[in-house]
């Protein structure tokens, strides 16, 4: 029986540099772009060696913007990974796109190719906030490509939003989620992440006036409010789905599964050996042309039995089902209160963790409480090992 390995495939071109991005991202022109996507094929066909026990169960198309490049060629990558890779009959196939960059023609290659789930970088619904971003699309372009999106038959659909931004307030991030959540159809999937101000960044250098923090606590809480009174589960600190809507691949990221990342800086995790690939465009390029390596030796890392261990923590700790304790001693042969002696008990005590369980399924898990997810980072913090 194949074991399952996810692909993650990165396109680093974009129209533009939004001011807050810190993304291995730019501009390029159509030269350029082609001569990537010869080269991520050819890196795709190369590392197919090395993964005939797998079965490719996800696959995400990142960036960047991959709606950038033309229909043909997002095509021409997922066929050279079918041609080349054990992919599984349900495999979920995701791109992420933004409007603007959209066609009916592109969205007919994308079907054609098997993308099954898309991701669209909404962020607002107001355009004072799109312009402060520096997002190049207005909400009406987002409008339009929605319903081009819609007639064009995908239905799993994920919208990005970005609360705590310059110009927001707690009212004007309720209309941004009202205006969402009301469109025909809604969509089945929302990502609600806060603006994190990141180095060697517009944004770093000049930092705009943000909303204050207790406005992004409040704005936390009504998008929890809001969009769990609209049927959406809260599955992950930032994510939102309506059931049978999570998306695939992120969950193999908490859950620590196998993944295979394609294209520059592209990071992989494959048992339990984390890699990532170089991050210069014409040296990634030139390696793949002539079929030589292109991991960046220095980034490769045999996680220790600790390192394990914490990741198994502080990212299962992200889901709202929280982890297995059953799971934890089955993988590393220790209990956590062996190894966490006296942690859980105490957040469990200050009302940050929960414990539940689930007799039918022979489990006990924890998980974070509401207060809990509002101080996440103090919890996950106690979890790494000194």
């Amino acid at each position: 029986m194949k074991k399952n390995l996810s692909i993650y495939i990165h396109i680093p071109f974009c129209v533009r540099k939004c001011l807050y991005c810190d993304f291995l991202s730019a501009p390029a022109d159509q030269e350029t772009m082609e001569r990537y996507v010869n080269a991520l094929c050819r890196e795709i066909i190369r590392k197919s060696s090395i993964c005939k026990e797998y079965a490719i169960t996800t696959v995400f198309i990142g960036g960047g913007t991959p709606s950038i490049l033309p229909g043909e060629w997002i095509e021409k990558i997922i066929r050279t990974v079918r041609e080349n890779y054990h992919m599984d009959v349900e495999c979920e196939i995701s791109i992420e796109a933004n409007p603007g960059t959209i066609t009916p023609d592109k969205l007919k290659y994308w079907r054609r190719a098997g993308v099954n789930r898309l991701s669209i970088g909404l962020q607002s619904a107001r355009n004072d906030e799109l312009k402060a971003l520096g997002r190049i699309h207005s909400f009406e372009d987002f409008l339009y490509t929605y319903e081009m999106i819609i007639k064009s038959g995908f239905n799993n659909i994920n919208i990005d939003l970005m609360s705590a931004i310059p110009k927001q307030t707690y009212v004007s991030w309720q209309e941004t989620l009202k205006a969402v959540c009301s469109l025909n159809p809604p969509p089945v999937h929302i990502s609600a992440y806060s603006l994190i101000v990141e180095e060697n960044t517009p944004f770093y250098e000049n930092t705009p006036e943000l909303p204050e923090e207790d406005e992004e606590r409040n704005i936390y809480k009504i998008t929890y409010d809001i969009l769990s009174g609209l049927g959406y589960v809260q599955y992950e600190i930032s994510n939102y789905a309506m059931p049978g809507y999570a998306c695939r691949h992120n969950q193999v990221y908490w859950r620590r599964g196998n993944y295979l990342g394609f294209g520059i800086g592209a990071a992989s995790m494959v048992e339990n050996v984390r890699f990532s690939n170089i991050r210069e465009l014409g040296s990634y390029i030139s390696l793949c042309e002539n079929e030589l390596e292109t991991v960046e030796k220095s980034s490769i890392n045999h996680l220790s039995e600790k390192e394990q261990m914490e990741e198994f923590m502080f990212l299962g700790l992200r889901m709202t089902e929280g982890i297995c304790e059953e799971e934890f001693s089955k993988v590393f042969g220790r209990t956590i209160e062996s190894v966490y002696p006296g942690i859980v008990e105490d957040f469990c005590k200050k009302g940050l963790l929960k414990r539940r369980a689930d007799e039918k399924a022979g489990e006990h898990r924890i998980m974070l409480t509401r207060y809990g997810i509002d101080v996440s980072n103090v919890v996950m913090a106690e979890f790494l090992l000194s």
